[in-house]
């Protein structure tokens, strides 16, 4: 049984405060339209949204960089930007948020990642994809490895890969041999182009589509589930599985110990929009505040039960964490 007491909690919020923790992927920008819908288009049959505001938000890399920091570590976001407004506008957002965008890179001829979500009566109508997937031209291996080589009291790295095209099987291979040699935990959040690159990294956590997609298989029950975990285990020779499942939980498997099986926290589900991000997140942070898998896993579990209850991108907190484990503390003794 994993330990959800509120003090345990607290002795890896401590321990975490100030801790870097370098998140190299894909930065992104999410754009909202928010409105109402009252009627039909007379061009389409679409729903007309009137458009009451619009807000921007730190996506991909640069939400679970925004995670880290609302647990109190010290994130060190590398990622790339394109030459263009909305580049511009995630350095603002950035530098508001208490991120430091000085290892963001810009790249030309490319834009910067943007998701625009339409959202009518609370409700995600469409969503329009600014991007481009093609490897950027001009390789930033060498830069990134200066940067993190040059911090001395590095605590993890979360590798962030939404197949947008910086991380490379190149750059993966070569950050993963400098964190192993330096005992520096490598935290993996995959996508489908490089599911099988991420070799010899400590936590691999993909979710349950990625891993269909990746290996070409179906994952109808819970035991279909444990034998994919095994294979990834061997296959990509890393320490820990961590397979998210939705509405049932989380399965983790680790090298030499037994599936673990991690119920959902979820009381309701809003927008599962940034969940991936905040367990990804909460999961590194708490492994290099001292905690064990098993341990961080459920806390991250706990994290994302409570971002997908919010509408939109909303970020996990020391507080809200607190919170929530608190509360799952007071249902048990009821």
């Amino acid at each position: 049984m994993v330990d959800l007491s509120h003090q345990r909690l607290q002795s890896y919020l401590h321990a975490l405060k100030g801790a870097e923790i370098a998140v190299i992927g894909d930065v992104m920008l999410d754009r909202y339209y928010w409105g109402t819908v009252s009627r039909v288009s007379p061009e389409a049959p679409v729903p007309v949204v009137d458009v009451d505001r619009e807000t921007a938000h730190l996506g991909g890399a640069a939400n679970v960089a925004t995670n880290l920091l609302g647990l109190g570590a010290n994130p060190l976001l590398i990622g790339a930007i394109g030459r263009d407004a909305n580049g511009l506008l995630i350095k603002d957002l950035c530098s508001q948020a208490g991120l430091s965008p000085e290892y963001l890179v810009h790249v030309d001829d490319r834009p910067t990642t943007t998701k625009t979500r339409l959202i009518g009566n609370g409700q995600q109508i469409a969503r329009v994809d600014h991007e481009s997937k093609s490897y950027i031209e001009v390789d930033p291996t060498a830069e990134i490895l200066e940067r993190i080589s040059s911090r001395e009291q590095l605590r993890g790295i979360i590798l962030e890969d939404y197949d947008k095209g910086l991380l490379s099987p190149a750059m993966i291979r070569s950050i993963t041999e400098h964190a192993i040699s330096r005992g520096i935990p490598v935290f993996v959040d995959p996508k489908r182009r490089h599911f099988l690159d991420f070799q010899r990294c400590s936590v691999f956590k993909p979710n349950r589509k990625e891993v269909s997609d990746a290996l070409g298989v179906s994952l109808r029950t819970l035991e279909d589930v444990q034998k994919v975990g095994a294979e990834l285990l061997d296959r990509l020779a890393c320490e820990s599985v961590l397979i998210t499942l939705g509405a049932e939980g989380m399965m983790l498997m680790q090298r030499g110990g037994q599936p673990q099986r991690i119920p959902t926290r979820a009381r309701k589900v809003s927008d599962v929009s940034g969940a991936g991000d905040t367990t990804i997140a909460t999961l590194a942070a708490m492994v290099c505040s001292g905690a064990s898998v098993a341990e961080a896993a459920t806390l991250a579990n706990v994290a994302a039960g409570y971002v997908v209850g919010q509408p939109g991108i909303v970020a996990i907190t020391s507080e809200i964490l607190s919170a929530a484990v608190s509360a799952l503390g007071d249902e048990a003794e009821s």
